[in-house]
């Protein structure tokens, strides 16, 4: 266990670990803990860009307002460059699989709850917005500046993947459309389902500021993924996006659905690219060869 992290458990939750039961690394480090007194508890560590605070505030209203989510038991805390927090421990439950309609019309229920629930909650914009939904970025170029991906050699990178972004964007772009607060890692393996709890949501750290139909568009593409990333078929995207509209009682407009068909490709194109500069198996890259010129014809893009 790193020093730092028995240090920062007794100051700020009173007692320190005593035993690791998990540690995950992504973009944050998560640490699970049972501590001296018999909690068990999630310690978050991610790069302190900003937007921690505003995640963490938004995560603590919801759990106060009965939201299945996890309840932050402290503040954002800066550890040098990381932003920590502490957060109860939500075992149990499992993942939903699959990326048929009748699986999308689940998620976007869920999706739609969540959404309803942040429209709530006011909170400073988490910005900027987590890289596989900052399109709006004011970086030279097509892609958000991220120095571990930009540093590769980008002549890996298929064409078509660079132009269906491009297109996506641009139309994501012209788009006049107020921002909201929503989940922007919609994902199968941030949800976890149980007969007599429902399902819990994950994931907090990836709030974004953007859209309510963009917002919908990148999950009803993404909602099928665990890891590696991919993306649903089109007419499972169809389905969570007409679910979606049902369940929170409004009509997109003709705009916001092209909006919602647009965002569905920026996370794709995204994850394709990242495939293709870490020499992984084109899963997001085969699906946008085969999905993107429908998907582009429904974002009139």
């Amino acid at each position: 266990m790193e020093q730092w992290l028995s240090l920062w458990c007794l100051t700020h939750l009173g007692v320190a670990p005593a035993e690791v039961l998990f540690e995950a690394r992504m973009i944050s480090t998560v640490h699970g803990l049972r501590l001296e007194d018999g909690r068990k508890v999630v310690v978050k560590a991610r790069p302190d860009d900003g937007r921690a605070e505003s995640c963490v505030a938004a995560q603590a209203e919801l759990a106060a307002r009965g939201f299945p989510c996890a309840r932050p038991l402290t503040p954002v805390v800066p550890v040098g460059s990381l932003a920590v927090h502490a957060e109860e421990y939500r075992p149990g439950g499992h993942v939903i699989s699959g990326d048929s309609p009748e699986i999308a019309t689940r998620y976007a229920e869920v999706f739609a709850l969540l959404m309803a629930a942040l429209s709530e909650i006011s909170v400073q914009p988490p910005l900027p917005n987590p890289r596989w939904l900052r399109w709006d970025h004011a970086d030279p170029g097509l892609w958000p500046a991220i120095d571990f991906l930009d540093e590769r050699d980008q002549s890996a990178v298929p064409e078509e993947v660079a132009k269906t972004a491009d297109r996506a964007r641009r139309r994501l772009l012209a788009a006049d459309l107020p921002n909201v607060l929503g989940h922007g890692d919609f994902e199968a393996q941030n949800l976890r389902w149980d007969a007599q709890e429902g399902w819990t949501v994950h994931d907090w750290d990836s709030l974004a500021w953007q859209p309510e139909a963009a917002l919908a568009g990148a999950a009803s593409g993404t909602f099928p993924s665990t890891t590696p990333p991919t993306l649903a078929p089109i007419e499972s995207s169809a389905a969570f996006l007409e679910s979606y509209q049902d369940f929170r009682g409004r009509r997109f407009s003709l705009a916001e659905q092209e909006v919602a068909w647009a965002a569905s490709l920026w996370p794709a194109s995204h994850h394709a690219r990242w495939e293709a500069l870490h020499g992984g198996r084109p899963l997001c890259g085969d699906a946008l060869r085969l999905q993107a010129a429908e998907r582009l014809r429904l974002a009139n893009a």
